[in-house]
């Protein structure tokens, strides 16, 4: 038996593990491709972890959001590209994809003036950054309902195949 972390700084990969009560050599008996040095070393932050071993990571300690955080704080393409999701209440998802929305309703017509000649001018590109933050905005929250949802399955609470029968009609 593995003895306790007392390591106070303890980054994601660490807590993720810890959180499903998992010792490093049980982790690494589950994963059965990284071994127990290997997961300590990527735990205190001497070696960089790979896609492949995050993706079975998330898995094993059922920590849904864990993919999402390597690719927007490690990954190099990433951190352009990926934004860091959060897990919300579906509550909180439903009312901020509402006020997105809402917001949008009143930016719908200056949209449409903007982009129907198809050249964004000066003295539109105000509006036009405004309203593109904005659809940003409803992207994010989007996301943060796909991450819901993979997290409501991990923890089955979410039948997984009356998701896919609805998703297929």
């Amino acid at each position: 038996m593995g003895k306790k972390s007392t390591r106070e700084n303890k980054n994601i990969y660490q807590t993720s593990r810890e959180e499903a009560g998992l010792t490093r050599e049980r982790a690494s008996e589950l994963l059965g491709f990284i071994s127990p040095d290997r997961i300590e070393r990527i735990e205190s932050e001497k070696s960089a972890p790979q896609p492949d071993e995050i993706l079975a990571m998330e898995e094993c300690y059922g920590k849904t959001g864990l993919c999402n955080y390597f690719c927007s704080h490690e990954c190099s393409i990433g951190q352009k590209y990926v934004p860091e999701v959060q897990i919300k209440d579906l509550s909180q998802i439903t009312l901020e994809m509402l006020a997105c929305l809402n917001s949008m309703e009143r930016e719908k017509n200056r949209w449409i003036e903007i982009t129907v000649d198809g050249k964004i001018t000066e003295d539109e590109i105000t509006d036009f950054v405004s309203i593109q933050k904005k659809l940003q905005k409803i992207s994010l929250v989007a996301d943060s309902l796909q991450l819901w949802i993979q997290d409501m399955l991990t923890k089955e609470q979410l039948d997984e195949d009356l998701l896919n029968s609805a998703l297929k009609k």
